[in-house]
């Protein structure tokens, strides 16, 4: 996952707490990245692959299992955030319509959010959600980082010939940045998305 000679800071990683609605949320202090992404796209995978923890979050073969913001404190100041995958069909309205509300309110709300990591199956990428998720965070320009997981499913032509679709078509959304392959098979990709997700929460220190 990482080097000898690159320590992973995302390891210092704990469950903090979960939020069900706004006023639920932690002050709005210090630095926080969000993690996005469809159900069943690997997020909860990608995330212990990114920490260097096995079980840091709930990975589940029933698609729609996060339902709730998780909050995981690296210290006193920096956070990340699992927000609730979206796109499951079995998911209730209700629940549909409080997510669709739910996360660009967080998005506009949290002034301590720095950048979001956009989940999305590297062989179904771009799919309603996620351009909608594209379309909330360029009104907020609130940076993207797309990730295209599951990257090991695929050969190496075909690897980089979803990139450079991805590519096109991310071209028409402002302050994304170029779409990254992960692998939390083996761990492809895991240091170039540390470094970013660290780069954001350094902002902190900028800010304050």
């Amino acid at each position: 996952m990482t080097t000898a000679d690159e320590p992973n800071p995302l390891r210092a990683a704990r469950f903090w707490r979960a939020a069900t609605a706004l006023d639920h949320l932690p002050p709005d202090d210090g630095a926080e990245v969000a993690f996005a992404g469809r159900s069943n796209a690997g997020k909860s995978s990608a995330i212990n692959t990114l920490t260097g923890q096995a079980a840091l979050a709930r990975v589940s073969k029933t698609p729609g299992r996060t339902q709730e913001l998780l909050f995981f404190c690296l210290d006193e100041r920096r956070r990340l955030v699992d927000l609730p995958g979206y796109g499951y069909a079995a998911t209730s309205a209700a629940r549909r319509r409080d997510w669709g509300e739910t996360i660009p309110a967080y998005f506009a709300a949290r002034q301590c959010l720095r950048g979001l990591l956009l989940f999305m199956d590297v062989r179904h990428p771009l799919q309603v959600g996620d351009r909608q998720l594209l379309a909330i965070a360029g009104e907020l320009a609130l940076p993207v980082q797309p990730v295209l997981t599951k990257a090991d499913k695929l050969g190496r032509g075909a690897l980089n010939s979803a990139l450079r679709s991805v590519e096109r078509a991310l071209a028409e959304y402002p302050a994304v940045l170029p779409a990254l392959p992960l692998s939390s098979l083996n761990g492809a990709g895991a240091q170039a998305l540390r470094r970013q997700v660290l780069a954001w929460l350094a902002e902190d220190a900028a800010a304050g």
